[in-house]
């Protein structure tokens, strides 16, 4: 095990770790799959079954709140699962969390050229090419690789700048959301939710439509786990961190929620439907209709686009800080793990992702949804093992300080290993409404392949030092590991003075 002190610039305060946390959930979702919600669940179904799977994020939250202030270390789950399974536990888990990184950070890049063809219907110019049905054109991909490229080097200046990046857009995306909740309040009416309060005909259908919601929801939850990933970079006290990563879930229950009772306050259920054949984007329609003003709904459009590039953002911080800290304990090659010399930014790992942040555009938007869903899968298999971790540790290092401690620890963390499991099988049972379909469980496995590569390749070139985790050290205990080199050097100074008073008063 190797110690060194920290590399990283601590630069967040408590509220960039916030609006980082609370951007990545809050992405493009909840301006396109409202509709989707209401029409499963009914508009209070949907919304229950949002603060259910609120609640199996919260336990799996609870976990990771406890493991981030009690190791602040870049990587996060690198480091936890490390602790608690050994190296190839950790590279399975760190493995398959820079999986789910990267492929939504890939995934916003179409993602956002497609909205502006929400907002300007010509903006498509210079037909391509086809792929998987989703027609290539010059100015989007212009578009796209721009966009790319800038946010890479946005994350390369620092840590910092990309905190302020997301306050700005977090705080658009707020304010279009409370924009859409007063006018409901203030110009909806509740005979709207006549028929449409729950999609079922009985409880039991009714009860049914809300698990259905729920077994959905947590998949536009994942975003939070991006905290531990900049651990290093939080200048706030570790008990507060763990604080943090708790509201920031709940903050993203309560905005989805609130979007969806918004939407059914303005909308009557053949609205919803019309809306949903039309264009697809609910909300924005639902905003529309609040304001009296087409104009209205593209204020929602630019609110859902700057929500991709928040999940965008988040996700480039949270896989080059991954891609790191593997780097560190020589389990993927170490050249990864090279911080840039003035902004001490894992420069490397984050050429490397916004590079094939360009690149994904060249495949289409359906390409990109299979690695997009086969990512979300790697982030629950991730959860699963934080989860088993937090177990582990709580009987393997009873004693490690833990600034952030989760009362009945024994609930909680099997909660959320039983909520994180529920999550992956979720991908893997057929019928189950999330399952991976064939060219998703070809990208899993090629993945997973590629980590095969890895895993033995750096065994076989780093040997014993595969596998080392890097231990950070404070500066006070910096100062006691060579506290001898310390008294010889004030010895010299202070012998040095004394020499030049005793030359004076003999001159």
């Amino acid at each position: 095990m190797e110690q060194k002190k920290s590399e990283f610039n601590k630069v967040l305060n408590a509220w960039d770790v916030l609006v980082i946390a609370f951007g990545a959930m809050i992405g493009w979702g909840w301006v396109v799959s409202t509709g989707g919600w209401i029409e499963k669940g009914g508009v209070l179904g949907a919304a229950i079954g949002f603060v259910i799977g609120g609640i199996m994020i919260f336990f799996v939250g609870m976990t990771y709140a406890e493991l981030t202030a009690a190791m602040p270390q870049c990587g996060g789950e690198h480091v936890f699962s490390y602790k608690a399974m050994g190296s190839t536990g950790s590279f399975i888990c760190t493995w398959m969390i820079i999986l789910g990184y990267v492929s939504v950070a890939c995934f916003e890049a179409c993602a956002f050229p497609t909205i502006i063809t929400y907002l300007w219907p010509g903006f498509l110019k210079g037909y391509l090419y086809t792929v998987a049905g989703f027609d290539i054109y010059a100015s989007w991909l212009i578009v796209a690789i721009v966009v790319a490229f800038l946010i890479m080097m946005i994350n390369i200046i620092g840590a910092k700048t990309a905190a302020i990046l997301q306050t700005v857009l977090t705080c658009i995306i707020g304010g279009a959301g409370i924009l859409l909740i007063i006018a409901s309040v203030i110009n909806g009416t509740v005979d709207n939710l006549d028929g449409q309060m729950f999609a079922g005909s009985s409880a039991g259908l009714n009860v049914k439509a809300i698990i259905g919601v729920a077994a959905l929801s947590p998949f536009y939850f994942i975003g939070f786990d991006v905290i531990p990933q900049a651990a290093e970079e939080i200048n706030v006290p570790a008990k507060k961190i763990g604080s943090i990563l708790i509201l920031s879930v709940v903050l993203a229950v309560v905005f989805y929620a609130l979007v969806i009772v918004a939407v059914g306050l303005v909308m009557g259920p053949q609205a919803i439907v019309d809306s949903e054949q039309a264009t697809g984007l609910v909300t924005a329609d639902a905003m529309a209709a609040a304001f009296n003003t087409k104009i209205m709904a593209k204020v929602i459009i630019v609110g859902g686009m700057c929500g991709i590039v928040t999940s965008w953002n988040s996700f480039m911080l949270g896989g080059s800080r991954a891609m790191y800290s593997m780097a560190e304990s020589y389990m993927i090659p170490k050249f990864f793990a090279k911080l840039h010399p003035k902004h001490k930014t894992p420069i490397n790992a984050l050429i490397l992702i916004g590079s094939l942040t360009m690149l994904a555009p060249f495949a289409g938007r359906k390409m990109l949804v299979w690695i997009s869903d086969a990512g979300n899968f790697g982030c629950c298999v991730a959860y699963c093992m934080v989860a088993l971790s937090f177990i582990i540790l709580r009987k393997k290092k009873p004693d490690m300080p833990r600034p952030y401690k989760v009362p009945a620890y024994k609930f909680f963390g099997t909660m959320a290993v039983i909520m994180s499991g529920f999550m992956v099988a979720m991908y893997c049972i057929p019928g189950s409404g999330g399952t991976l379909i064939v060219q998703e469980w070809g990208i899993v496995l090629a993945w997973c392949a590629l980590g095969v590569v890895f895993f033995v390749f750096c065994k076989k070139k780093y040997k014993e030092s595969f596998g080392t985790l890097v231990e950070l050290i404070s500066d006070e205990d910096a100062a006691t590991l060579m506290p001898e080199a310390d008294e010889v050097e004030l010895d010299k100074v202070i012998d040095a003075a004394i020499d030049r008073v005793l030359a004076k008063k003999a001159s």
